[in-house]
């Protein structure tokens, strides 16, 4: 591991934020958030697990491990972590077909990637995502965490209904319907009121405590956490995964882990940089994908169906002023204590109650301001956001991502491409001479419009071409420039080329030889590989 980063891995394993002391006050605050977060972790493990085809106990072991790892050890303080349905989707067809061991060796595999990537530092390349795939990730989340909601409103008792949310099972109607309805507003009106009147107590849990106690004190007959499955349990067991240690072996997980390894890091860098802006905080992005890597290859070896990061339990929590690490250690530790000792407690907890609390989680998340902004931003931006949003519900955050970057570039390199032109003048030293000034980045994209800028056969015998006020970016540009270099000598015509940079003179070859060299050339790189030089450039 590079020696930086192990630095930097000392310096952010820290429980305590130098900017907010650690009082009394605040460690009762982190461990009350840590509860509220373990609460709302609860059905959401056993949600999951049932959509990737498990046991409950799996998807709350992951929760559990994957939290305390990432907690202890990831790049932002304040984030939550556990099993999640984008990893849970992508799981389903893998446990259907070889079975929930070769599920557990895909998640080491996967964590092992995901090591890998950050020893790499690859993380810091979350800093090309634009922000307009910033707001549909967050917009198409806030949706994927609001339908996920909706199947707590169906009968419970199948596992399979209960893990589809909306996909099968019978919706609740009449009575029961409405009593749910009212408990889940009654919920979201107790988180936002809560704050009005004390912080001593955070408003999820305020709000989960209180339609708990009206339930089990009425006896009303709602659904309830233990409705879905029973959570309780031991301690998660070391398990070697019973697979057969082959290239056959290796052929099945590996797409499955470079899928759920890609998947797992965007969603988590992803909400690492939500967290920060939230909490004013940078950095840390390959400390996260150290920590995420090692959470995963442990779960996997202990019977866990793997995970990321949370962006609706970082939400509460963060919300709920957990700053530091302690917050999620605490939820992580309440979650085992749940499994060993508290699973008929928990059981008892009326899911109305924790369907609010996502809801208003739900509310916080969408970027409520990009609908305003929508018909003020560029329209490429606008559709980028929706686009992603709409991929988002529709996939999962990865493919979403990937497909809002490349829409980005495109769109990015089509208006640099458009841009560039050329002024006409005459020149001032040279007399009869044609003076191309060229204005904008000549690349890939612009390498076209840029030959067609010249009227070789009108043009006098000497003509300049000065590119003060451009810049020549790759491979494609350097093409450009010797063929147009190519088609002047071919009409008997003298060519000068002026303000290329030294990168530009050692790489041009039938071209060089026009340059002329001066003081104030610039000094810029150009994203060539130097090594194709003769076999592509030398040799047009």
């Amino acid at each position: 591991m590079p020696r930086a980063l192990l630095a930097s891995f000392a310096d952010n394993l820290s429980f305590r934020d130098p900017d907010a002391p650690l009082t009394p006050g605040q460690l009762r605050i982190e461990i009350l958030s840590g509860l509220t977060v373990a609460l709302a972790l609860v059905p959401e493990a056993v949600a999951f697990a049932f959509v990737a085809g498990v046991e409950p106990l799996v998807g709350l072991y992951a929760a559990f491990i994957v939290g305390l790892i990432t907690a202890v050890f990831g790049g932002r303080p304040g984030m939550i972590s556990g099993a999640t349905g984008a990893l849970a989707v992508v799981m389903v067809s893998l446990v259907a077909v070889h079975g929930v061991e070769y599920l557990f060796a895909t998640v080491v595999l996967m964590g092992l990637i995901q090591i890998f990537v950050g020893i790499m530092r690859w993380g810091k390349f979350i800093r090309l995502v634009p922000h307009p795939v910033m707001l549909g990730f967050v917009n198409g989340l806030a949706i994927v965490i609001f339908l996920a909601q909706l199947g707590q409103f169906q009968v419970p008792g199948s596992a399979e209904s209960a893990g589809h949310g909306m996909a099968n099972g019978q919706w609740l109607q009449g009575a029961p319907l409405y009593l749910m309805l009212a408990l889940v507003v009654l919920t979201m009106a107790i988180i936002w009121v809560m704050p009005k009147i004390t912080n001593a107590i955070p408003a999820p849990l305020a709000g989960i405590g209180i339609v708990a106690a009206i339930v089990i004190g009425f006896g009303l007959d709602v659904p309830l956490v233990g409705d879905l499955a029973s959570i309780e349990g031991g301690l998660p067991p070391f398990h070697i995964p019973m697979v057969p240690l082959n290239w056959e072996t290796l052929e099945i997980i590996l797409p499955y882990a470079l899928i759920l390894a890609a998947i797992g890091l965007i969603e988590s860098l992803l909400t690492l940089n939500l967290v920060g802006e939230m909490t004013g905080k940078r950095g840390g992005a390959s400390q996260e994908c150290l920590a995420q890597g090692a959470a995963n290859t442990v779960t996997g070896f202990f019977g866990g169906m793997g995970g990321c990061a949370m962006i609706g339990q970082s939400m509460i929590n963060v919300k709920s002023g957990g700053r530091t690490r302690i917050a999620g250690i605490a939820a992580a530790l309440f979650l085992l204590a749940f499994i060993l000792f508290a699973s008929g407690l928990i059981e008892q907890i009326p899911l109305a109650a924790l369907v609010g609390v996502m809801f208003m989680v739900v509310i916080g998340t969408f970027a409520w301001n990009s609908l305003r902004i929508l018909r003020k931003v560029p329209r490429t931006d606008a559709f980028v956001t929706i686009l992603v949003t709409i991929v988002t519900v529709a996939t999962d955050l990865a493919t979403a991502v990937v497909v809002g970057v490349i829409v980005s570039a495109l769109a990015y390199a089509w208006s640099n491409a458009t841009r560039i032109h050329a002024i006409k003048r005459e020149s001032k030293t040279e007399a009869g001479a044609q003076v191309y000034e060229i204005q904008g980045p000549l690349f890939f994209g612009s390498a076209d419009g840029f030959l067609e800028i010249f009227d070789i056969e009108h043009d006098p015998e000497v003509v300049i071409v000065d590119f003060a006020n451009s810049r020549v970016a790759d491979q494609s540009a350097l093409q450009a420039i010797e063929a147009l270099a190519q088609k002047y000598i071919d009409a008997g015509k003298v060519i000068h080329l002026r303000h290329l940079s030294r990168d530009c003179h050692k790489l041009l070859s039938k071209a060089g030889h026009l340059m002329v060299d001066s003081d104030d050339d610039p000094d810029y790189a150009i994203a060539v590989d130097y090594s194709v030089k003769t076999g592509i450039i030398g040799g047009h």
